[in-house]
């Protein structure tokens, strides 16, 4: 598929995956971007999962017909991108290898590969092609230490390694920015300040389509994913809202979020109830992170708190949770714990305010419990 006249994309939809990393459950699969620059010089950008290494070299060498390739250009050394490099180089054993310095050494640990023909990548790195220049934006922590950004500065390409990308093979087609807004939090996420660096980086430059590794290429309307890409690493909050995450074992709870839920709406604000017992873990946190506040219903268990609801409250804290305001409602028989054990996994967030009052249910609802809750209410809708 050409993304301009000298630019093709020769990835690959991987359909059979269920779960991205091990974790992430992708129901619309995944897609593995590489793509081939032919000028004068050619290069490769990054290759693919090694389960697609046949179909992703047929398509590459397809592109480059009968000219060999100067560069392969590894700018993530994750193995969904780097996975077919041993096949790649036994077809073209005489190119030469560009990757940062950190890169080599993650190359020979997953693949033994060690070239004498290489080049490493710095800010500062031009590789003139013919009629364009390839310049590099090292990137670490975005989301591994070896990371660059490649920019064309003929088509003014930004290849954007696992930036902007997304959850879904992009030859199924679906909104960007929910599945993409998952993948960031999940992936990306904890490295907020490395991604508001690489976004000065990015202002400073001239550019017509952004190409991730992941999800479709990028052409129309950038100033919206680059907004949202700000919005997500500066940890703002995307819209005005209240997420209520709940647990509950004989529907107690789960009352006392539905009928907070609906005491939110008759205030006029918008609302998201999810069961963290039948949701995505992964979605969950993202939408923590989307909307300005967070409700955490929980019954009290073990001494703590239900394992699904302390599992959401690790996964917020591990991945920057910050600038929202939080209510919290427990439920515990006879030793109410689940608040106590919710602040102190959330203690190390910043900037976090405390909705008051905090809501202790005795089992069941009651008049003073609904009268909480009520007040609650009137605080988050403040």
């Amino acid at each position: 598929m050409k993304i301009t006249d000298s630019i093709l994309w020769v990835g690959v939809h991987d359909h059979a995956i269920d779960l991205f990393e091990g974790q992430y459950a992708v129901p619309n699969g995944m897609s593995y971007n590489s793509y081939v620059i032919l000028d004068e010089k050619c290069a490769v950008m990054d290759t693919v999962d090694a389960r697609f290494a046949g179909e992703w070299l047929e398509k590459a060498s397809a592109a480059l017909g009968d000219r060999e390739p100067d560069y392969l250009i590894i700018q993530h050394v994750e193995p969904d991108h780097s996975g077919s490099i041993l096949r790649f180089l036994e077809k073209y054993p005489k190119v030469t290898l560009a990757a940062t310095s950190k890169a080599f050494p993650m190359l020979k640990n997953f693949y033994g590969v060690d070239p004498e023909a290489r080049v490493e990548l710095k800010a500062d790195t031009v590789l003139a092609l013919g009629s364009r220049s390839l310049h590099f934006i090292p990137a670490p922590m975005v989301h591994w230490p070896e990371v660059t950004l490649t920019y064309d500065d003929r088509d003014r390409v930004l290849f954007s390694a696992d930036a902007f990308g997304k959850f879904g093979a992009w030859d199924t087609e679906e909104p960007w920015t929910d599945e993409a807004r998952r993948y960031y939090i999940g992936i990306v996420g904890k490295f907020g300040a490395p991604v508001q660096a690489l976004l000065k980086k990015a202002a400073g430059l001239d550019i017509a389509a952004v190409c991730p590794l992941h999800g479709p290429v990028l052409k129309e309307d950038l100033g919206t994913y680059l907004a949202l890409y700000d919005v997500w690493s500066a940890y703002r909050p995307e819209e005005k809202g209240v997420l209520i995450a709940y647990t509950s074992v004989y529907g107690h709870t789960r009352a006392a979020a539905e009928l907070l839920k609906d005491r939110l709406a008759a205030k006029g604000q918008k609302v998201r109830l999810m069961d963290l017992a039948r949701s995505d873990p992964a979605e969950a946190v993202a939408e923590a992170f989307r909307y300005d506040r967070l409700v955490l219903a929980s019954t009290s268990y073990n001494g703590g708190v239900f394992p699904r609801m302390r599992q959401f409250a690790e996964e917020l804290a591990e991945h920057g949770f910050q600038n929202r305001k939080v209510g919290i409602v427990e439920n515990g028989s006879w030793a109410p714990c689940a608040a106590k054990t919710l602040r102190e996994k959330l203690e190390g967030c910043k900037n976090l305010t405390w909705a008051e009052p905090q809501v202790t249910i005795r089992s069941a609802l009651d008049r003073d419990s609904r009268e909480a809750l009520e007040a609650l209410a009137a605080s988050l809708a403040e």
